[in-house]
Formats: C-alpha cells, structure tokens, sequence
C-alpha cells in the first residue's frame, strides 16, 4: 500500500525543526511545501487554507479524502498488509488547540502558534496523546497542571518557544512521561521541585537557554545528583562571572545560596547580667543571674511546648553570676552574690530541684564579677574574679569532697573577667582589668599552679575578655566600653591584633558559631547591638545583623539539638531568646 499525501499550506510559514519518528518529516511551510516520505507536491501561492489528505493504493478500499479543519492536517501511516492506523495531526499556525480534533490519535505537533500560553488541561481532550511537540510558538508561559488529562503521554517536546514563567506544577500528573524538551526557549529559571512527579523520566533537554545560575537554579543542581535520568549539560549564561560554566562545576552555589538569620524566639520577663546553659541527662537547662531580683532563675526546654519554661528558682543577694559545672554525674551552680557570700548548689534528684551544698568563703572574694569553670588533666577548677579595689581573683579546686580554694592570683587590679584557654597544650588564664592591660598566667606543671606569662598590650581598660577558635586558629574578642573593642590572632609566640571594632558602651563583644559558621555580637548601651559574621575569604568579620537589646550584658549559645539559640541578657529589660534559623535563598 503506498500513500499520497497533499497539504494546502495557510498564510502563515512554518519549519518543523524536529524529526520525531515517522510521525511526520519534512513540513516546511515557509516555502509553501510538504513532502511525506512517500511523495507530494508542492501547494500552490494561490490556495487557500484547507488541508487535504488523499489515500490511495491497492489495498481494495479504493480513495479516501478527507478535509480536516483549518490549519489541521491529518497523516494516516500503514503497516504493511496491516489494517491497524497510527493517526497524528499536525496545526500550523493556529490560535488555538481545536476541540475537534479526534480524541484517539497518538501524536499532535503545535507549530508555530500564536496563543499566548499554555493552560490548565489545554490538551485533556486529546487523553490518548502518546507524543505532544510544540515547536517555534508564540505562548511565554505554561500554567500550572497545563498537562493534566494525559495519562499516556510519553514524549513531550517544547522547543523554539520563548517562555518567560513556567508553573511550578506545570508537569504534574505526568507519570509516564519518559522524554522531555525544553531546548531553545531562552529560559532564565527554572521554578523549584519542576520535575518532582516525573518518575519514568529517562532523558531531559535542556540546552539552548539562557540560565542565570543564581541561587535559583541551586535546586536543579541536587536534582540533578538524585535523579537517574539523562540530563543535557546545563551552560550559565551569567551572573558575569559564570558566564560559559557548567551548572555541575558551580559548587559554590551551594553554601553561596544558604544564608542565615537571629528571629525573636521568646522573651522572659526578667532583668539579667549573664546567662549560661548545661545539660542533665537528656534536657537542656538554662541559668539567669538577675541582680535586681536576686535570682538565678533554672529554665528548662520544654520538647512538646518548643520553648523554655521555669523549672527552678534560686534566691539570694544581687546575684550576679551563675555558672554550672558538671562532674561525674553531679551538676553544681556556683552562684556569685555581690553581699552575703557566694554559694555553691548541687541538683538533688529525688527532690528535683538545686540544695545549697556549700558556702564560698567571703574573705576570699568579696565583688565577684565573673566565673569561669575548667578542667586541667583530670582536675577541674573554677576561678572568680574579683572586682573590687582590693580584690583578690582566687581558684577553687574540686576535691571529690567538695570546692577549695585553691590559688589566689594578684591583688588590688580591680578584676572584670576571666578566660581560660589552652593553646598548644598549654593551659592558661587571661584576667582582665580596670587598671591594667589583660594579663596572662600559664600553668606551671611542675609546681601545679599558674605563673605569670606576660600582658596583652595596647589594650588598657578593657572589661571582658573572651577565647575562640576558628578551624585551627586561635583568637581573643576583647571589649571596651568606649573606643575600640578588638579581635586577635594567635601567632606561636602571642596575640596580635586582627580587627578593631568601634565600641558605644559596649560591655561584651562574645564570640559564639553555630557548625561552621562564626559571629562575634557587640553589646552597646547607647545604639543597637551588632551581629558580626566572619567572612572566610576576607579573613575577617563583616557587620551582619542589628538587634535592639537594652542595656545588653552577654550574649550566650543553646543548642537543644535540632536548634539553636542565642540567650542576649539584657540589665535594663527582658532576656530576649533568639533563634539561629538557616535560610535557603533558591525557594
């Protein structure tokens, strides 16, 4: 059986830039053309729009034309001696997807149409499409579940269009479909999770467009690692600087398109001067000194509420320090009162709540300002630093017993804060002051206790000091309440400056990191505080974030495990609980 098959082209031209099988071949109406693979002839300037499909041979069923509507042709393809048809139907510069075309073909070509868009269920009417092209059309957008009522449709070509907004479903319900096009539509984006309902996909085209590998394409990135499909390379056409690029190679689109954020988690309704965390078993607990109300108020995170809630209240004498040491399988509050002494408690578990378990003599110190706990070999310790003018900064020891003090360093330096920090296997306190510039001690391991090192110079008057470390490096955040607050920098033999940052009554600068990332937060009194982030590249840290705090006093990390936080105590206001929350800036 041999076919023959004229084609009366419209007005408007059109090129098939596709061979999708024997569906069709050679359509080229811009020179008012068609040949089918067995023969035609060429139409005529002076005929209309009808098309015309004619059949005949010897198979006994003599002539059949039939006209099909407007732009519409119809292509009837024999198998041999077989009866069975495989039906397509191919529209050329239509408006529009009729709604008579037979409902029973397997193949329609949409080519060079001049509707605006793709819509919802635009071709459910054609529910046995098995291969759907659209090709060199005017539409720019293709709304969501613009497929739906195709439930066999396997071959999807959408090339040589030129599409600005793709719905994110715009593919949805296609489950059978095994290729995709979408060469040569000059698209920017691709909207994220396009391809999530493709699960038979087996090869997607994607060359010919114009990607901004921004962070919006940062999903197709680990799409393309989970998905088993064949995926053409995808080629950046910017930003400048990744123009020519392949997607793949961009793996800096990954920690480029996370960002992070400080939101207001919760306030509790206390003034505070300092805040610190520790763990009991599987909860995690919080203490807040509050000198007004003389209180360290126990705070526990609450797993079903998602917040912090009271769990216990110790009471004294302008509390203005509480700080947890966990040994063996004790927990103690050392908790620093500006009168009446200071005092240690341990949590009792059969009652469920701290007992005072021994007195800090008052001799010993009288202003404590800070307590700083640590442990040295097997042996723990914790130092208080006092404040007043003849003060006199002591360590107290554990000695299974109970604490003791151990050693008193110098006097009359009116002492703010104490760090301890281990550099090269060296234990060693850093005490500011006042009257001086920060001073160093290492401990002796001969004699078992620490000796003077040396100072920190240039850095008079400054009121806190605190210890980090970034990958390998070392570093000290020191504060000034007025000038410059600085960073330094470890360099084997002592610590250099790294960064000034501008100080307006600061009386923190506290560096924390949640994972990988580090900030440093400066306290002031008279503008907002700052969120300082470290830059990697820079080496240094860049501002970040702003946060109103009234008169902030310390800034302390708690992670609950899947989340983080950062508690700001706040000596003229509530204690504000921020949460540490990434941010994915592809969604």
């Amino acid at each position: 059986m041999s076919g023959v098959l004229e084609v009366c082209c419209g007005s408007r031209g059109a090129s098939l830039q596709r061979d999708a099988g024997s569906f069709y071949a050679g359509l080229d109406c811009s020179r008012r053309r068609f040949r089918s693979p067995q023969g035609g002839r060429t139409c005529q300037s002076g005929e209309g729009p009808a098309l015309t499909t004619r059949l005949s041979g010897d198979s006994g069923r003599g002539d059949k034309v039939q006209e099909l509507p407007s732009c519409c042709q119809r292509i009837v393809k024999c198998f041999g001696a077989r009866t069975d048809l495989d039906e397509s139907i191919i529209c050329v510069g239509s408006s529009s997807v009729p709604r008579n075309i037979p409902n029973d073909i397997n193949s329609l070509s949409v080519i060079n149409g001049t509707f605006p868009e793709i819509k919802e269920a635009m071709f459910s009417h054609i529910p046995s499409l098995q291969l759907l092209l659209l090709n060199s059309n005017s539409f720019t957008t293709i709304r969501d579940d613009a497929f739906t009522g195709l439930p066999h449709l396997e071959y999807l070509f959408i090339e040589n269009n030129k599409i600005e907004t793709t719905g994110k479903h715009a593919f949805r319900g296609l489950r059978d479909l095994t290729h995709l096009s979408l060469a040569n539509n000059n698209m920017k984006a691709l909207p994220r999770d396009l391809f999530i309902d493709l699960d038979s996909l087996i090869e997607l085209d994607l060359r010919g467009n114009a990607f901004e590998c921004d962070c919006r394409v940062k999903w197709v990135m680990t799409w393309l690692k989970s998905t088993n499909a064949t995926v053409s390379d995808i080629t950046c056409t910017g930003p400048e600087d990744m123009q020519g690029q392949r997607l793949n190679d961009l793996q800096s689109l990954q920690s480029d398109c996370i960002s992070t954020d400080f939101t207001l988690h919760q306030s509790v309704g206390v003034q505070s001067l300092s805040v610190d965390t520790f763990s009991y078993k599987s909860d995690v607990f919080v203490a807040i000194a509050s000198p007004n109300t003389g209180s360290c108020m126990v705070m526990q995170w609450d797993h079903i509420e998602m917040n912090f809630r009271t769990y216990d209240n110790i009471t004294g004498q302008s509390i203005v320090g509480c700080k947890s040491v966990a040994i063996e399988s004790h927990v103690f509050l050392i908790v620093a009162q500006l009168f009446g002494g200071s005092r240690i408690y341990k949590f009792d578990e059969d009652q469920n709540r701290f007992s005072k378990f021994q007195d800090i003599e008052v001799a010993k110190v009288s202003k404590p300002n800070d307590i700083e706990a640590f442990q040295i070999a097997k042996e723990w310790f914790f130092i208080m630093a006092d404040s007043a003018k003849a003060g006199n900064s002591t360590i107290y020891k554990w000695n299974h017993q109970g604490f003791y003090s151990y050693q008193s360093l110098h006097m009359w330096f009116r002492d703010t804060d104490a760090e301890f920090v281990s550099i090269e296997g060296k234990p060693r306190l850093i005490l500011a002051s006042r009257s001086q510039a920060p001073v160093i001690y290492q401990w002796n391991k001969g004699g078992q206790s620490f000796t003077p090192l040396g100072e920190i110079p240039n850095m008079e008057d400054a009121v806190a000091v605190k210890a980090f470390r970034i990958k390998e490096d070392h570093y000290l955040a020191l504060t000034r309440y007025i000038g410059d607050s600085k960073v330094l920098k470890w360099t084997s033999k002592d610590f250099v400056e790294l960064q000034a940052l501008p100080s307006r009554g600061s009386m923190s600068l506290q560096p924390f990191s949640f994972k990988e990332r580090h900030y440093l937060a400066l306290g002031s009194d008279y503008t907002f505080s700052g969120i300082y982030r470290w830059d990697e590249e820079a080496k240094a840290f860049q501002l970040f974030k702003e946060v109103y705090i009234h008169a902030p006093r310390s800034f302390t990390v708690v992670s609950t495990g899947r989340r983080d936080f950062i508690f700001a105590s706040s000596f003229k206001g509530n204690t504000q609980i921020y949460e540490h929350v990434i941010i994915d800036l592809s969604l």
